[in-house]
C-alpha cells in the first residue's frame, strides 16, 4: 500500500510530523514502512506554460519553433521537437536554469541556428510513470488541462511535492489498505483526531428514486451485502488534477472521473466500488449468482474468461456483467457515451474471491482486498461518498435512496479482558488508566468496571477476534520499547518426539547401519512411471496436477518402489552398480477418476538391493544379492522395532516381479508390503543386475512398533532340539508347517526354525523336502527325553493328519 503523505495530512494533523517520523513510528508500533520515496525526482524551475504560436523551424523539418508565456514579462522562444505540440496548448516548460530527474539542467542552446531559451517537457522527462498516464499522455509532451494557471509550479500543480510511505503490510492488517485505516493507525500512535468526510449528506434528486431504475437480487451465499445507487445525467471527462496526483501517488492510473472516482474512494476507505453503464444492465436488474461452468465473460482488460460454477458473478437477466470482487465486464464498461450509471459497493466472500481470482490467474486491487476481508460496516458510506463526487466532478444527479439487499448482519464484536490478564501476557505493570488511554487512542469503546473491560471492536478492525489480540493491540500502543524484560513464567512442557517420529528414526538408524543409504525423490513424478510395477495401487487412479510445471511432474505417485528403481537406474548409467537405498515417503491414492474428496495419504518404506553384497573382506569374492537378504533385512527391522507380533511371508504374483520370487508381508493377518525380485523383462528394460525391492505401510508398525524391553531372566535348565525332516506337498509354504508346529507343541516349544527346503532328485513328484529345528525348554524343571518325546510326537501326529507329511 503506498500512502501520500499529502493526502494523509486530510485526515490528521501531522504538524510537528515529516513524512520519515511517521515512517518510523509506525514501523516502531508493527506496520513495518519499507520506504520513504519522495515524488520529485529532482525537479526545480519548471512552470506551467501556454503556446502561443507554432512555426515550422526554417532548417529542420521535423522542429517547430514556439512562442510560450510563461507568466513573465516577455514571451520565451523555445524549439520543441514533439509531434504533438501545437498552438493553444498549456504546457509544461523548464526555464533556464532549471533542473530536471538525472540533474539535467536546462542551458540556453540554439537548435540548428535558432535559438531556444528552455524545454517544453513530456511526461517522462518530468520523472513521471508512463504507467500511471494513458496512452495519449505516454508519447509526446504532457499537454496540461486548461485550467492550469500559467506560470504557476508544476511540482505543485502536479503534486510532486509529496512523499510516499509504502506499507509492507501482514495478511492481518487489511485495515490499512486505506487512507482512512492509515490515519487511525497514525492516530493511536501520536495520539490526534481523526476527521472523515462528511458521507452521511448526499446531495439527491427529488424527482428521480433509485429503486425506479435500479433492482438487486442476490442468489448466492458468498454475498453478504449488496448496494447500488443510480446517478444519471453524466459527463465523462478527465478528473481534476488534485484527484489525478492522488491517485498517481498510490501507483493507480487516471482513466476517467467515473472510474478515477471509484477507484479513489477505494484507496480512501478501503471498500472496492464498480460503476456500471446503466443503459448496458437490462432493466437495471442486478443478479449475484454463481456461475455456470464453462459460461464466458470478457473482461476489461479485453481478456475472455472461462468461469466455472464456484465462481461468484454479477449479471443481468441477458449477459454476465462482473466477475465479483476481481474485475468488471467489457459489455457494461463506462464509456466515453455512458450517460448513467449504477454504482455498486458490496461485501463478498474473501475465500471466493480468492480462489476464482487464483483460478483465473487474475489480481486486481479490488480482489486484494476483498481476499483479506474489508470493513463490513462502511458498504454504504462508501457509496454515497463516490456519488457525491460523481455529482461534483461529472455533474451527475443522484436518485434518491440506496437499493440493497442484506443477507446477514453486520455486528461490532465485544471481547472481555481483565487488566491482570493484560499484564501477564505482557510482562508489564500497565495501569488501569494507561489501558482506557491506549483504547481511547485506538478509538475503541468500552466499559470498566473492578479492572475488567469490555471493549466494543469497531468493524473495521475484522483481524481483532480474540482477547489476546487486544493485548496486542495495547502492547503496540503502549511501545515494545517500554516492555521491561522479565523472565517467563508459568507451566512448561518439555520438548519430545512424537511414537511416529521415534520409530521413523529407529527405521533410518535400522537400515543405515545395516549399510543402506537414504534417499529422497520428488512426490511429483510421471505418469508412465506409475505403470512399472502394480503391487499396492492397482485399479488406482494418478492424481492429476491441475497446472503441472512439467510433464515430469505432472501426478502425485501411489507408490515409492517405481521412483527408487529409476534411481538405481540413474546410478548404474554412471558405473555405480552395486545398491542399497531405501526412502519414506507419502503415497497419494484414490479410486476417483475425478476428484470429489480429498484423496488418502499414506506413509511408506521402500528398500532396493541390487549388485553384489556389501563384503568386509576385501579378498572374499563378490557375491550377488538374493531374496534372503532383502529378507533378512526386513526381519531385522521388525526386530529393531520390537514388534513381536505374528509377521508371516506368503507367496505372492504380483506384476512387476518374478513370479517365484515374491512375497506379501502379512502382519497379524493383513497384508502390509511385499518383498521381491524384479521381473526379468523389468530389469531388462530398466539395465539393471538382479534387483530386490521390498515396499511397507508404515502405519501399522507405527501402531505395532514396542520400544520397551522386557526383561527375562536367563533360564537355569538347559533346553532341548529336535530336528526333523519333512516330505510334503511342494505347493505347501512353510510358514503354514510353522503354525500348525506352533499349535500343536505346546508350552514347551520356545523356538521353530525352517533351516533347509530341498527339491529334485530321489523325491517324488510334486513333493519338498523342508527341514526345521524346534527348541524346547521348561524354566522350572530339567526336561527329559521322555517329556520332549512325547510332545514331539504329538507335532508330528499333527502335521501327519493336517497335512499328509511323512518323515524322512
Amino acid at each position: 500500500m503506498k500512502v501520500s503523505y499529502e493526502w494523509l495530512q486530510n485526515y490528521i494533523d501531522l504538524s510537528g510530523y515529516d513524512a520519515s517520523q511517521i515512517g518510523e513510528i509506525l514501523t516502531r508500533s508493527g506496520v513495518e514502512i519499507d520506504i520513504v520515496e519522495e515524488r520529485n525526482q529532482g525537479i526545480r524551475g519548471v512552470v506551467v506554460g501556454y503556446v502561443k504560436k507554432k512555426e515550422k523551424h526554417p532548417d529542420a523539418d521535423k522542429l517547430n519553433v514556439c512562442t510560450v508565456d510563461v507568466g513573465e514579462t516577455e514571451d520565451l522562444q523555445i524549439v520543441c521537437g514533439a509531434k504533438n505540440v501545437d498552438a493553444g496548448q498549456k504546457v509544461p516548460v523548464a526555464l533556464v536554469g532549471s533542473v530536471l530527474p538525472g540533474n539535467f539542467k536546462i542551458k540556453k542552446a540554439k537548435l540548428r541556428g535558432v535559438p531556444s531559451h528552455g524545454m517544453i517537457c513530456s511526461a517522462k522527462e518530468l520523472g513521471i510513470d508512463s504507467k500511471l498516464l494513458s496512452k495519449e499522455k505516454q508519447d509526446g509532451i504532457l499537454v496540461l488541462p486548461e485550467e492550469a494557471e500559467i506560470g504557476s509550479d508544476m511540482i505543485a500543480y502536479l503534486g510532486l511535492s509529496d512523499e510516499i510511505l509504502e506499507l509492507d503490510l501482514t495478511p492481518n492488517r487489511a485495515d490499512c489498505l486505506s487512507m482512512r485505516g492509515v490515519a487511525y493507525e497514525v492516530s493511536a500512535n501520536i495520539g490526534r483526531e481523526v476527521t472523515l468526510p462528511d458521507v452521511d449528506n448526499v446531495t439527491e434528486d427529488a424527482d428521480t428514486v433509485a429503486s425506479e431504475h435500479v433492482k438487486v437480487n442476490i442468489e448466492a451465499d458468498d454475498c453478504e451485502h449488496y448496494s447500488a445507487r443510480y446517478i444519471k445525467d453524466i459527463t465523462i471527462q478527465d478528473s481534476p488534477q488534485w484527484l489525478q496526483n492522488r491517485l498517481m501517488a498510490a501507483g493507480v492510473r487516471p482513466i476517467n472521473n467515473i472510474v478515477d472516482i471509484t477507484n479513489y474512494v477505494m484507496l480512501e476507505y478501503g471498500q472496492p466500488l464498480h460503476a456500471f453503464d446503466a443503459d448496458q444492465v437490462d432493466q437495471g436488474e442486478i443478479i449475484v449468482r454463481r456461475a455456470h461452468d464453462d459460461e464466458q465473460i470478457t473482461t476489461l482488460d479485453e481478456q475472455e474468461r472461462v468461469l466455472d460454477s464456484s465462481m461468484l458473478l454479477i449479471t443481468d437477466r441477458k449477459q454476465p456483467l462482473a466477475i465479483a470482487g476481481v474485475m468488471g465486464g467489457s459489455s457494461s464498461e463506462v464509456s466515453s457515451t455512458t450517460k448513467n450509471v449504477i454504482l455498486e459497493s458490496a461485501i463478498f466472500s474473501g475465500s471466493s474471491v480468492r480462489q476464482t481470482s487464483r483460478k483465473l490467474g487474475l489480481r486486481s486491487e479490488s480482489s486484494l482486498r476483498f481476499e483479506k476481508e474489508i470493513d463490513r460496516g462502511i458498504v454504504n458510506k462508501a457509496v454515497n461518498r463516490a456519488a457525491e463526487l460523481i455529482r461534483q466532478y461529472a455533474g451527475g444527479v443522484v436518485a434518491t435512496g440506496i437499493v440493497e439487499q442484506i443477507t446477514k448482519e453486520t455486528k461490532e464484536s465485544i471481547i472481555t479482558i481483565s487488566l491482570s490478564k493484560i499484564n501477564e501476557y505482557i510482562g508489564s505493570t500497565i495501569t488501569i488508566d494507561e489501558v482506557k488511554q491506549i483504547l481511547a487512542k485506538l478509538q475503541f469503546t468500552y466499559e470498566e468496571e473492578n479492572a475488567e473491560f469490555n471493549i466494543t471492536i469497531p468493524t473495521r478492525r475484522g483481524d481483532i477476534q480474540l482477547d489476546v489480540d487486544v493485548i496486542e493491540e495495547i502492547a503496540r500502543i503502549y511501545g515494545y520499547d517500554h516492555i521491561p524484560t522479565t523472565l517467563m513464567e508459568g507451566k512448561t512442557t518439555p520438548g519430545a518426539l512424537t511414537k511416529q517420529q521415534k520409530i521413523r528414526r529407529a527405521i533410518v538408524q535400522s537400515l543405515s547401519g545395516s549399510g543402506l543409504y537414504e534417499v529422497i525423490n520428488y512426490t511429483l513424478v510421471e505418469p508412465s512411471s506409475l505403470k512399472l510395477l502394480h503391487a499396492f495401487d492397482e485399479g488406482l487412479h494418478p492424481i492429476q496436477l491441475a497446472m503441472p510445471m512439467s510433464e515430469e511432474r505432472s501426478v502425485l505417485r501411489t507408490s515409492i518402489a517405481p521412483q527408487l528403481i529409476q534411481t538405481a537406474t540413474y546410478n548404474r548409467n554412471r558405473n555405480n552398480h552395486d545398491l542399497a537405498m531405501f526412502e519414506m515417503g507419502s503415497v497419494y491414492r484414490t479410486e476417483e477418476q475425478k476428484l470429489t474428496t480429498l484423496p488418502t495419504e499414506k506413509p511408506m518404506l521402500a528398500v532396493l538391493l541390487s549388485g553384489n553384497k556389501q563384503t568386509v573382506n576385501w579378498a572374499q569374492k563378490p557375491m550377488p544379492v538374493d531374496f534372503y537378504d532383502l529378507k533378512g533385512l526386513t526381519e531385522q527391522l521388525f526386530d529393531y522395532l520390537g514388534i513381536t507380533r505374528q509377521i508371516q511371508y506368503k507367496t505372492a504374483n504380483l506384476k512387476g516381479f518374478h513370479p517365484g520370487r515374491t512375497a506379501e508381508i502379512c502382519l497379524d493377518g493383513n497384508v502390509i508390503g511385499y518383498m521381491g525380485q524384479l521381473h526379468p523383462a523389468l530389469q531388462k528394460e530398466q539395465d539393471l543386475d538382479a534387483t530386490y525391492v521390498m515396499e511397507l505401510e508404515l502405519q501399522p508398525l507405527y501402531e505395532a512398533a514396542h520400544f520397551h524391553i522386557d526383561y527375562t531372566p536367563l533360564p537355569k535348565y538347559p533346553s532341548m532340539q529336535r530336528d526333523m525332516a519333512l516330505l510334503v506337498d511342494e505347493a505347501l509354504e512353510g510358514n503354514k508347517l510353522v503354525a500348525a508346529i506352533k499349535q500343536s507343541a505346546g508350552d514347551l516349544l520356545q523356538h521353530v526354525n525352517v533351516f533347509d527346503v530341498y527339491t529334485g532328485s530321489h523325491l517324488p513328484e510334486g513333493k519338498k523336502s523342508i527341514a526345521i529345528a524346534l527348541t524346547y525348554l521348561d524354566y522350572e524343571k530339567t526336561l527329559t527325553d521322555e517329556v520332549v518325546s512325547a510332545a514331539h510326537q504329538k507335532v508330528i501326529a499333527h502335521l501327519q493328519k493336517e497335512f499328509n507329511a511323512e518323515l524322512r
